[in-house]
């Protein structure tokens, strides 16, 4: 099979879909690989370790979508992007569907296969391709959140752990999953007043034994989300409906109660956000004010640090794509229901149920 990386073209994306060691390992099962020029030179993985690999370096993102039979990728192809697709033609990355109605149209128009990383499962209900870019997103909300409660960000004048003689900072989790047990971490390790919201008792019982003493497991329902919201300094939103909508836990009006120059991290936004108010963000403009509340809602958070990013998005994803491109479709995602979950659109119809229930007016199997 013909393997291209494209260099990604969204604001503020550093990242690259295949390392060097990647492109090897696929050449010798037998595979061509493609990289387009510079790809991967703001992970710090120059042109010619691609080479020395066995790949062949192409001038062109054009030249990588008429000759390669897969496309690997870290984000969803953007519009001048999807204009390139190829019928049939597999893309391997991902897509968060559930966050734009355009994307969806434009990959079911275009009649490739769309395989998502997201929605990849592992057989034991796990999604191993997005965990490693969770547990990076989950730490670095908390780093943003704390720069941005800086009076010089338009913040509260907070440091996050206090000092002797003052309080710390209150932080609200909503989601104990990957990005939100790893942004409470974080916050606890800095001295700040973390309280964890789930639905999940299980995992909440999980958190409450692992965690430190400054970290609070709440049960998740509406009252309580208000009650915590109210008092937060720092708000990170951390929900997964894995490949569907994020539910809405903040309205506008609760927006209104919580305290002036309060932060919300919205982790979900590339999944349309679990704060009403959230609108996608680039690292380049990250925040804006509403009701005196900074929102930071960056769509790709871990591009920020794309040399830890590639690598540990890599490491994951590679096993992944050395078996699509030696099985192809049908046979990858006939090895479990994990496999056959991660396909998202086949033959012009959205093939994945949860995806489908966002879209019920578009073409479904």
């Amino acid at each position: 099979m013909i393997i291209g990386v494209p260099r990604e073209i969204k604001s503020d994306e550093y990242r690259v879909a295949l390392l060097p060691v990647g492109a090897e390992l696929l050449t010798k099962d037998g595979h061509s690989v493609l990289i387009e020029k510079g790809a991967g030179l703001a992970s710090g993985f120059e042109d010619q370790r691609y080479i020395t690999a066995g790949a062949q370096i192409v001038d062109s993102a054009e030249q990588i979508y008429s000759r390669a039979e897969m496309v690997v990728k870290v984000k969803e192809p953007q519009q001048q992007e999807i204009s390139l697709l190829v019928k049939d033609q597999i893309v391997f990355c991902f897509f968060h569907f559930a966050a734009s109605l355009d994307l969806t149209q434009g990959c079911l128009d275009a009649g490739i296969t769309a395989v998502a990383y997201e929605t990849l499962g592992d057989g034991q209900g796990r999604l191993p391709l997005l965990t490693p870019m969770s547990e990076i997103a989950g730490k670095m909300s908390v780093q943003e959140g704390a720069k941005y409660l800086e009076k010089p960000m338009m913040g509260r004048g907070i440091l996050l752990g206090g000092v002797a003689g003052t309080a710390p900072a209150n932080v609200l989790i909503l989601g104990g999953g990957i990005v939100g047990s790893n942004a409470a971490k974080v916050a606890a390790g800095l001295g700040a007043n973390v309280t964890v919201m789930d639905i999940n008792l299980d995992r909440l019982r999980y958190l409450d034994d692992i965690m430190s003493a400054n970290v609070t497991t709440i049960y998740c329902d509406p009252h309580a989300v208000q009650h915590y919201a109210i008092h937060a300094d720092l708000v990170i939103g951390a929900v997964l409906v894995p490949g569907g909508r994020a539910p809405t836990l903040i309205s506008s009006s609760l927006l209104t109660q919580m305290k002036n120059g309060s932060v919300i991290v919205d982790v979900c936004v590339d999944q349309g956000g679990c704060v009403e108010t959230c609108k996608p963000t680039t690292h380049r403009e990250p925040t804006y004010v509403i009701d005196g509340v900074i929102h930071y809602c960056v769509t790709n958070i871990p591009g920020a640090v794309s040399r830890t990013s590639s690598q540990a998005l890599c490491n994951a994803t590679l096993p992944y794509v050395r078996q699509l491109a030696s099985l192809g479709v049908k046979a990858f995602a006939a090895v479990d229901r994990g496999h056959d979950e991660a396909i998202n659109i086949q033959n012009h119809k959205i093939v994945n149920s949860i995806v489908a229930e966002v879209f019920p007016q578009l073409p479904k199997k």
